[in-house]
């Protein structure tokens, strides 16, 4: 990725955060969750942004990822209001699984056998 498109996606992050921190969306499935953006990647032309959501809580990723597909106009509209760039973006949600994967490497560093072979690593 070009410093251009991590630029573009790390001031879109920072604004889809505000929106939905300021905004009160009527989708059903959002309705008193909150929402974590992990990253937004933007396409080369810059007209296309993919954000990767979690939700903080018990709330299915997909199931929030879903909703706000859902409510990406009305976001796309905001969004137009909060950054000047030439074009505003289509607005595209995935479920972040960098959380879940990073819980599970540390589980697995916290296990008892992987601390069994570091203890005979150190003793060495």
């Amino acid at each position: 990725m070009s410093q251009r498109q991590l630029r573009a996606g790390e001031l879109v992050r920072h604004a889809l955060v505000d929106i939905l921190s300021r905004e009160d969306l009527r989708d059903p499935d959002l309705q008193g969750v909150s929402v974590t953006i992990g990253e937004v990647r933007a396409s080369v032309d810059l007209k296309h942004m993919t954000a990767f959501v979690s939700a903080l809580g018990p709330t299915d990723p997909q199931i929030v990822a879903k909703a706000l597909t859902r409510c990406a106009p009305f976001l796309r509209g905001r969004l137009a209001r909060a950054v000047e760039m030439r074009f505003t973006p289509q607005l595209h949600f995935y479920a972040d699984g960098s959380y879940d994967e990073a819980r599970h490497i540390d589980d697995l560093l916290t296990s008892p056998e992987v601390a069994r072979d570091l203890k005979h690593e150190d003793e060495r």
